[in-house]
């Protein structure tokens, strides 16, 4: 069940440089004009973000904001995590000009805005002003922006980047330097407060956005991409947003849902979060070898998994098989399966197939009733073009008609999460993340991982479910070096309603039976997540519950040995402990524990899972 509640109050206020009157509920976020006519958003009275331009005209008289009211939101998840969401806010509004309102919302843990265009008759979308800044020598966690978001997030002090080669859509500066960015970008301004960029609620006639630095290193335009709309009457832009707080109030943050708008389904028993064994990664290749796919289904039948995936090229199966067949043989065996497309979009020349199958409405709504009646539950669809209105209005109607046939969605070589897996509850996971699939790819991996993973759940994991792939205990076309540990942790610390284990069956069944057990158990949605400690590409630890159950989840990113200490205070004793640890001789060190431990060593590369019920 998916439970919305939304109150509105009526209160007046004014946003003044001197008093900070645009607050949040517990007053620790504020909202102040600046002398230089620009924006300041406070936490705990230090100026944390600095908004130099608000509104679509260079315009430098400020705002005058009403408070509109308290808007509590309280709704319900399938999948994330959290199942159980709440969130308060003080929203206020200020006219800008007789056409534009702009409405701000400050949160207990940040604040959204976004833009109202109104009276307007076949116009075509102004050029949004909306700028931040963020000066050289704040410490900052950002990734230069691709179509398919699947980069780094390094630790850096500067803009003054070059462009990775291998991105595509590569903007430069008249330096040389990359000048456009992706969400979401982490920044350190004050030691220990940070603050996550990124937006939420895209709607089918919105472009998603990126930030852009080419006129100056130190401010970063949010500027939507294409868009060829025409409004008419009310046009609302997605919501600008920057979550705000300690890296508990990062990480734990529901802050890109709360502000999405709620689903309109009222049947959602369908929809089953679930681990997933997936064939791709051994291979590198599709799914097109019947025996190939029985192996995977058997895997899932072994490790009593809900899943399985069935990859590119489907359609051309070999020895006389279809793909009727080997949805049979998964649905005999009682496994539910997944089948990929290509949306045919983006890469479509030499890229696998199927290819457009999904394209026109009436051909997508033949190839789902299709889908739903030979037992397919759920499609993969891969390789969009960016982030402009089209590609977002194609997202939607895939999701759309995909929840009519009762098939969940998986979005891959697509836009980052905006809020859609609240709006479409459907969409259980979205790729827009450098996962373990890149083994397949490049040597590059190999050395970055084990920073990159500890990166990621201060940044791309906060924003929404990620289909990183993870837990490979073998090696695929290029080694791992993290431990097997450290891999076995990535399917806990990283979130996704649909969790993709990458490995190859025959190494996941010679695992250990407690891993093997521990597989057949593992949750896919979570109904608390807790931040222990951690530093972004240094080590994390998360706590996630299931239930009664708690899993406790950490990471070295580090190429050195590690003691970390951890308060699990929060949990309380229990008798049933068992805990995954490194070990340098046999790979794991496999033991139930009388305790908790509150300190624990990780191998360089290193990691721990322990299971609390």
């Amino acid at each position: 069940m998916i439970l919305s509640i939304v109150v509105v109050g009526l209160l007046t206020a004014r946003c003044s440089s001197d008093i900070p009157a645009v607050v949040s509920p517990n007053g620790i976020v504020g909202f102040v004009g600046t002398d230089s006519s620009g924006y300041f958003v406070t936490y705990k009275g230090q100026n944390v973000l600095e908004i130099t331009n608000l509104g679509f005209a260079d315009d430098d008289q400020l705002a005058d904001f009403k408070l509109v009211g308290s808007v509590h939101d309280e709704y319900d998840m399938l999948a994330g995590k959290k199942t159980h969401c709440v969130n308060m806010a003080n929203e206020f509004a200020a006219n800008l000009d007789e056409n534009v309102q702009l409405i701000l919302r400050v949160y207990n843990n940040g604040i959204a805005f976004r833009y109202r265009l109104h009276g307007m008759d076949g116009a075509e979308i102004p050029a949004e002003k909306t700028t931040y800044k963020i000066p050289e020598g704040v410490k900052r966690w950002m990734q230069q922006w691709c179509e398919s978001y699947e980069g780094f997030f390094p630790l850096s002090t500067t803009a003054k980047q070059q462009p990775v080669p291998s991105y595509s859509g590569i903007k430069k500066s008249a330096d040389g330097y990359n000048c456009r960015w992706g969400y979401p970008a982490l920044i350190e301004p004050v030691k220990d407060v940070f603050v996550l960029l990124s937006e939420a609620d895209v709607a089918s006639n919105n472009s998603a956005s990126s930030l852009w630095n080419d006129k100056n290193l130190e401010t970063y335009e949010v500027r939507p991409d294409k868009n060829e709309t025409k409004i008419n009457g009310d046009y609302f832009t997605p919501w600008r947003v920057a979550i705000i707080g300690q890296l508990a109030d990062i990480v734990e943050s529901t802050l890109i849902t709360d502000l999405a708008a709620p689903s309109k389904l009222t049947d959602v028993s369908w929809i089953q979060p679930g681990v997933v064994s997936w064939i791709y990664w051994a291979y590198n290749h599709g799914s097109n070898d019947y025996e190939i796919i029985k192996k995977y289904v058997d895997l899932a039948v072994a490790l009593k998994l809900p899943y399985v995936l069935i990859d590119a090229e489907w359609d051309t199966m070999k020895d006389g098989k279809t793909i009727e067949d080997a949805v049979k043989y998964a649905v005999d065996n009682k496994i539910k399966p997944l089948i990929w497309y290509n949306s045919s979009v983006g890469w479509v020349d030499g890229a696998p197939t199927p290819k457009y199958r999904l394209n026109k409405p009436e051909d997508r709504e033949k190839e789902f009733a299709w889908l739903e009646k030979i037992g397919v539950v759920g499609v993969k669809i891969d390789f969009f073009s960016g982030d402009n209105q089209m590609n977002m209005s194609y997202c939607i109607d895939l999701l759309e008609a995909a929840a009519k046939h009762h098939l969940t969605v998986n979005f891959h070589g697509a836009t980052i999460p905006r809020g859609w897996q609240r709006t479409y509850p459907n969409l259980l996971s979205t790729e827009g993340v450098y996962g373990a699939e890149w083994y397949n790819n490049v040597p590059t991996f190999t050395d970055k991982a084990a920073c990159h993973n500890a990166t990621l759940p201060f940044t791309r994991n906060v924003i929404g479910p990620m289909d990183y792939t993870p837990c490979a205990f073998s090696d695929s076309q290029h080694p791992h070096i993290t431990t097997n540990p450290h891999e076995l942790a990535l399917t806990v610390l990283f979130e996704s309603g649909l969790q993709h284990i990458a490995d190859r069956p025959e190494s996941l069944l010679a695992q250990p039976q407690e891993v093997k057990d521990f597989f057949s158990e593992l949750p896919a949605a979570w109904d608390e997540t807790k931040f222990v400690c951690g530093y972004p590409g240094e080590y994390v630890v998360l706590a996630r519950r299931k239930g009664t159950t708690w899993y406790i989840a950490g990471i070295n990113g580090t190429n050195e040995v590690k003691s970390i200490n951890v308060n699990l205070d929060f949990i309380g004793q229990s008798s049933d402990i068992q805990a995954f640890f490194d070990d340098d001789e046999n790979g794991w060190k496999i033991e139930h524990l009388e305790k908790l431990p509150q300190n624990i060593a990780c191998m360089a590369r290193g990691g721990f899972l322990i299971v609390i019920k």
